[in-house]
């Protein structure tokens, strides 16, 4: 039986990259492409026209609004307060965002809780690849976060911020 699944599985590897490849000019491992990323986003209650990829990582219960793209291995953890993503953003690849941490936790030999504090990216956002956005912080409509940032403090509607931590280039 063994045998059988392993050959059928690779006659399914091939034909699916033929598949993509002629389609889309691309390749996705196995279980990106065997999984409906809007089906997954309607699943866990997300707006109409969303997707999330298979290998994005939700914890608790994210709100987002319609036409948001969440691309793959995107962390959403939001089990310390409300996560909201508005709609028409785009979150790459890589992006964590955090609504608490455990420093204060961890150093006191877990006597005291972690920081939670709600996120918030609202209405056509852009976060550019590995972003990472701390807890407490409210990104405005239109902004634009560049590719390997670090967030810890609000971003202001229609403004660019990219760097360690992220800084207003342009508003």
């Amino acid at each position: 039986m063994y045998h059988f699944a392993k050959v059928i599985f690779k006659y399914y590897l091939r034909v699916a990259t033929k598949k993509q490849m002629h389609k889309w000019n691309r390749y996705l491992p196995f279980g990106e492409s065997v999984s409906d990323r809007w089906e997954k986003a309607r699943q866990l209650g997300f707006g109409q026209g969303t997707s999330i990829y298979d290998s994005a990582l939700v914890f608790g219960k994210v709100y987002v609004g319609d036409n948001t793209w969440i691309g793959p291995n995107v962390i959403l953890d939001c089990s310390g307060a409300k996560l909201t993503i508005g709609s028409n953003c785009s979150i790459s690849a890589g992006v964590q965002i955090y609504t608490h941490n455990s420093v204060d936790w961890s150093l006191s030999g877990g006597v005291k809780k972690a920081d939670v504090a709600g996120v918030t990216i609202q209405d056509n956002c852009y976060i550019g690849p590995n972003v990472v956005i701390a807890k407490g912080v409210s990104i405005g409509p239109g902004a634009v976060v560049g590719a390997n940032s670090f967030v810890n403090s609000d971003v202001p509607a229609h403004s660019k911020v990219w760097g360690v931590p992220a800084k207003v280039i342009n508003e």
